[in-house]
């Protein structure tokens, strides 16, 4: 038998620190993965596959979708080379922002405001934003 347990704060044992629920549901990722060069999931958490475009470009999607599509994506990886200094991870454009998938670039450039040249490297991605 399932058991609910509802409470509107959380606080330590010494009633020093407490943070209202509403806190906790808002501030915590609502998924996250971490995908290989070829957008394998190696790990994550409420998400169903990758799929890799092409060359630094990849599609995840997301398993419970969320409530819209103006969630927040914190991307990164790892640095190629050191003569290729600047790692960028970032959604491809606010059109491929859906609310169960989206889609990502990634690549280095050495010079400020220079195109991107893609790459394919694993990326470390969190979701923040309310769940459908």
């Amino acid at each position: 038998m399932a058991s609910i347990l509802r409470v509107n704060t959380l606080t330590d044992a010494s009633s020093n620190n407490s943070t209202a629920m509403s806190t906790i549901n808002q501030g915590t990722a609502k998924c996250w993965l971490f995908g290989t060069n070829a957008a394998v999931l190696t790990d994550s958490f409420n998400m169903t596959s990758g799929t890799d475009n092409g060359t630094g470009d990849f599609t995840y999607t997301i398993a419970n979708d969320m409530a819209n599509a103006t969630y927040s994506i914190s991307a990164t990886s790892s640095q190629e080379t050191a003569a290729q200094p600047v790692i960028s991870c970032n959604p491809n454009s606010d059109s491929n922002l859906t609310t169960g998938t989206f889609r990502v670039e990634l690549g280095y450039s050495n010079i400020a405001g220079s195109a991107l040249t893609q790459i394919d490297k694993a990326q470390y991605i969190a979701i923040h934003g309310d769940l459908a």
